[in-house]
């Protein structure tokens, strides 16, 4: 029979148990830290050389300093015709408002996906919001006295 291998689990705490403090907030990876002293006092030289490759038309040195300069899109609004939603109902109507966008040429297919899958997410909202409503209706009216006599 052989013996179980001892292992250093029961030596340290375990990382997720209640009371370990973990992490200290705004600390740094060593790595990074270490990396940061040896760049310090020459982060505008080398930025500066970075300008100068792009410059002379070095691609990789050009794509570096525009992404820092023109960093990613992200979502911008679109604007668009869309009837208010109040009713699951009113969905069906929204949804065709989206589609008719899209056929115009006044939001892209992905973009109307996206909002698709709000009306989506809103119309699951509504008839969750209309069953609680419903039910505690059927409660309360199976409480009221009236009811508890025939029963």
């Amino acid at each position: 029979m052989t013996q179980p291998r001892k292992t250093h689990a029961g030596t340290r705490g375990k990382p997720f148990a209640p009371g370990n403090p973990g992490r200290v907030p705004g600390s740094r990876n060593r790595a990074t830290v270490a990396a940061a002293a040896m760049l310090d006092g020459d982060a505008e030289a080398l930025t500066r050389k970075a300008i100068e490759l792009g410059l002379e038309g070095d691609t990789v040195a050009l794509r570096l300093c525009l992404e820092r300069l023109v960093p990613p899109r992200k979502d911008s609004p679109i604007v668009f015709d869309l009837p208010p939603v109040t009713t699951a109902a009113d969905v069906v109507s929204a949804s065709a408002a989206v589609l008719s966008a899209v056929g115009a040429g006044e939001i892209s297919p992905d973009e109307a996906g996206r909002v698709m899958t709000l009306l989506t997410a809103h119309r699951a909202i509504i008839e969750t919001s209309d069953h609680a409503e419903r039910l505690a209706a059927l409660e309360a009216a199976a409480s009221t006295p009236i009811n508890r006599r025939r029963a």
